[in-house]
C-alpha cells in the first residue's frame, strides 16, 4: 500500500485489547504484541487498550508503557462496563484499515495475527478457532455445549464464538451498533449485513497469572438471553433486492 492510497489519520492495522485488572500481564502482553507486529510487513499500526475500570495498577502500567511505546493508545473507563463496551470503545477509536481484537491475558498468541490478516485479504471477517484449549474441563465442556446451542438456534457454523482473536476489515464494522454481550455474536451479525466470514485455527495458551475476569458471571442465563435476541434479529432483518432503478 503506497502513501498516495493512505487517508490522513489512518494506519494499516489497529489492535484492540480490553483489559480489566490485568496489571500482572498487560506489560508482557504489549511487549509480545509489539515484537510480533514489527516482524510483519503490514505497514503502520496502533495498539488500543481499553482499561475497563480496573481497580488494580493496570492503568499505571499502561501509562508507563506509553512513555516508550508511541503506537499505544489508552482509553480508561470511569467504571467497569464490561467486555462488549470495551470492545465497542476500542473499535470506534480504531483508525486502521484492518482491525484485530484480542484478550489481554496472554492466552491469545500475537504470532497468529499475520495469518489472520493474510486471510482478511479474501474475506471481511476472520475468526480464530482455539486449538488445544488451555482451560479447565468444565470451561471447555460448557463452551462446546454453548457453541452447539448457538449454532443450532442461529443456523450458523461458527465453531468458537468465545475466541476474541479476530480480524476485520474496517468498513465491515464501521457504524456497527453493539449491545451488552453481543461481541460474541459479531460474526453472525456481520453475516446478516452481507459480510463474508471465515475461521482459522489459532494457538491458545495457559493463563500466566490471575483468573478470568470476563464471562464467568451468569454465563448461562445471560448467554441464552443474548442468543434469543440475536435469533429475533435474524428473523426480523430487512432483506430486499432492487430490481430496477430509473432516474
Amino acid at each position: 500500500m503506497n502513501d498516495k492510497q493512505r487517508r490522513p489519520g489512518t494506519v494499516d492495522v489497529s489492535v484492540v485489547i480490553p483489559a480489566y485488572n490485568e496489571e500482572a500481564v498487560i506489560g508482557a502482553c504489549l511487549d509480545e504484541l509489539v515484537a510480533s507486529m514489527r516482524t510483519m510487513e503490514q505497514g503502520t499500526y496502533e495498539v488500543i487498550v481499553v482499561d475497563d475500570g480496573s481497580t488494580d495498577r493496570t492503568c499505571e502500567v499502561l501509562k508507563e508503557k506509553k512513555q516508550a511505546m508511541g503506537e499505544l493508545v489508552v482509553l480508561r473507563f470511569d467504571a467497569n462496563y464490561g467486555q462488549t463496551a470495551a470492545f465497542d470503545a476500542g473499535l470506534k477509536a480504531a483508525r486502521g484499515r484492518a482491525v484485530v481484537t484480542m484478550d489481554a491475558d496472554m492466552q491469545n498468541d500475537p504470532a497468529d495475527i499475520p495469518n489472520l490478516l493474510e486471510h482478511l485479504g479474501r474475506c471481511d471477517v476472520v475468526c480464530g478457532v482455539r486449538r488445544k484449549r488451555r482451560d479447565s474441563f468444565v470451561r471447555r465442556a460448557s463452551s462446546r455445549i454453548a457453541n452447539s446451542v448457538r449454532n443450532w438456534l442461529t443456523g450458523e457454523q461458527i465453531r468458537d464464538v468465545g475466541c476474541s482473536l479476530r480480524a476485520f476489515r474496517a468498513e465491515a464494522i464501521r457504524g456497527l451498533k453493539l449491545y451488552d454481550g453481543m461481541h460474541r455474536f459479531l460474526p453472525t451479525l456481520l453475516k446478516l449485513d452481507g459480510r463474508t466470514v471465515t475461521e482459522v485455527p489459532v494457538n491458545h495458551r495457559p493463563r500466566k497469572s490471575g483468573r478470568t475476569k470476563y464471562g464467568i458471571r451468569n454465563r448461562l442465563f445471560r448467554g441464552l438471553r443474548d442468543l434469543f435476541a440475536v435469533r429475533w434479529m435474524q428473523s426480523r432483518w430487512l432483506q430486499y433486492r432492487i430490481a430496477e432503478r430509473i432516474e
